[in-house]
């Protein structure tokens, strides 16, 4: 786990520590000291802590004319114990949609399990979100997460995508992808 970097071929079109608007503006990181653990577990020190223990993040690219976002996580995203999904929205994507942006694409390909717990979080997120045509989308999650996921119903207000080459797309591209998905099935 720990030589898993957050993707980095977006950095020459958005840093998140250098966007005024962004949770982690100003955050300064080591290339060489590893610090932050998930379950005694170093991780790559480039990812952000947002105030779980076991769920971590890297905010790819924001666009605040088109109102998209794209995070990408890894570990354990457990509602049940930690509510990550609060903290998430809480300390993230809260604020980013107080500067306008409704949309957003997770990443989860390195979540490597998933806990349920109540959909309130997730309901409440989805209403405010929708009322200026918002989504919420979990890319390439794993298939034991994608299970538990349903399982809990929480489809219901977010969306499970599958995009396995997201990597060698622009985001823009990738926001026009699954945006045109949700403007599908909104007709």
């Amino acid at each position: 786990m720990q030589n898993i970097e957050p993707y980095f071929n977006w950095r020459h079109l958005y840093i998140a520590e250098e966007d005024v608007k962004s949770p982690f503006y100003g955050r300064e990181y080591s290339e060489f000291e590893y610090s932050e653990t998930i379950y005694n577990y170093f991780i790559h020190p480039q990812w952000d802590n947002f105030g779980s223990r076991t769920l971590f993040m890297k905010i790819l690219y924001a666009d605040y004319e088109q109102k998209f976002a794209v995070i990408e996580l890894i570990g354990e995203w457990n509602d049940a114990i930690e509510n990550d999904i609060m903290t998430l929205r809480r300390n993230i994507t809260d604020l980013m949609s107080e500067d306008g942006i409704i949309k957003f694409m997770l990443i989860a390909e390195n979540v490597l399990n998933f806990h349920s717990s109540d959909d309130s979080y997730y309901e409440d997120w989805l209403d405010r979100l929708s009322d200026e045509n918002g989504w919420i989308s979990i890319i390439n999650f794993t298939e034991q997460s994608k299970h538990d996921f349903k399982k809990a119903r929480l489809t219901n207000y977010v969306e499970l995508i599958e995009i396995p080459q997201w990597r060698t797309l622009k985001p823009e591209i990738l926001f026009n992808l699954i945006d045109s998905e949700f403007a599908k099935r909104l007709d």
